[in-house]
């Protein structure tokens, strides 16, 4: 275990079995469909690439990148999305069945954002499929259609997830030591 994790909240064998499970509920409900994945970059990247490949049905990926944190602990209120929507997902979507892909679902205002732009765009449907959602009073009523893990409280990193743009590569989610973003916010 990385020194600056407090504790393991999920190990990389509960990961891999959740995913495989999330993955064969989409297969059933997209077979025959018109599928998109869209990744929010950078945290979803990870899941994404274990969840497509748990998906036994032809689907497509694309990705945008939306943000809200920066190097801090806590969401900025402000998010940013990429001015030409369009052409960074690289993919025309109209009439298309879209799941948009995220690391993890906390305030909602990110994947509210990002949900409303690709509207824009005319897919035929547009779902959630978030890696982890924390279990919060949100000001937004956003519920995902998939889901691999609920938590409470404490600030997590791994599997994608970061502070300060470190610790994404560990194979499993654990909770950052206080010390650690204490210091440095």
């Amino acid at each position: 275990m990385n020194s600056s994790i407090e504790k393991i909240l999920f190990t990389e064998e509960e990961i891999r079995e959740k995913v495989k499970q999330t993955g064969k509920k989409i297969s059933n409900d997209y077979r025959d469909k018109n599928l998109v994945l869209v990744g929010i970059l950078k945290g979803s990247v990870i899941f994404m690439s274990d969840l497509m490949r748990a998906i036994d049905t032809d689907c497509k990926i694309a990705f945008l990148t939306a943000k809200s944190y920066g190097n801090s602990t806590v969401s900025s209120g402000k998010i940013e999305l990429e001015d030409t929507l369009k052409d960074s997902l690289g993919e025309d979507i109209a009439g298309k069945d879209i799941i948009l892909v995220e690391d993890i679902l906390d305030t909602a205002a990110t994947l509210y954002a990002v949900r409303e732009k690709i509207k824009e765009l005319n897919p035929s449907s547009i779902r959630i499929c978030t890696f982890i959602e924390r279990n919060i009073k949100r000001n937004i009523n956003l519920i995902p259609d998939y889901k691999c893990f609920d938590i409470q409280d404490g600030f997590i990193v791994g599997y994608g997830m970061d502070y300060a743009q470190n610790y994404r590569n560990l194979p499993y989610v654990g909770i950052l030591k206080p010390e650690i973003y204490t210091i440095t916010n």
